[in-house]
């Protein structure tokens, strides 16, 4: 179903406040849903926003690579899907993103994004604190060691 192995995964199920004037999902809710797997794939590694604001590091994007390859519509259920595939230890995390629509089977969305880490207090960059190093690192290895 997915082009890397060892997905983190969650669902989602497109509303009536996702869909556009053109009658399909708005681009924005995509960048927003690739924002809450992040988020829940973090959550899943023992990371929380909690230990974010303590050490006051944070995980920025620096770019987005987006690709909508077909529409999602009222109703369809989607896999969406998450993997680290780079952290350098240092400051640098890269995930890829496939969202699958679960009526057809097909590919309607992939992504790609990199992040940086932070200061939350200044926005500068900063090396990754050992527990996101650690966490991540560990995400891709699990990525890796499959390919």
């Amino acid at each position: 179903m997915f082009s890397l192995p060892a997905p983190f995964t969650c669902s989602w199920h497109i509303t009536p406040a996702l869909i556009d004037h053109y009658g399909h999902v708005n681009n924005v809710a995509y960048v927003k849903q690739i924002e809450t797997v992040a988020w829940l794939h973090s959550n899943s590694l023992g990371l929380s926003i909690e230990q974010y604001k303590a050490l006051d590091r944070g995980m920025a994007i620096r770019t987005h690579h987006l690709e909508y390859h077909l529409p999602l519509h009222l109703d369809d259920t989607v896999t969406c899907a998450t993997w680290i595939t780079l952290c350098d230890g240092k400051a640098s995390l890269h995930r890829r993103f496939e969202m699958v629509n679960l009526n057809t089977g097909q590919c309607v969305f992939s992504a790609q994004t990199q992040f940086i880490c932070i200061a939350l207090s200044t926005g500068k960059i900063k090396r990754m604190p050992p527990v996101f190093t650690e966490a991540y690192s560990k995400a891709y290895r699990q990525v890796k060691d499959h390919v």
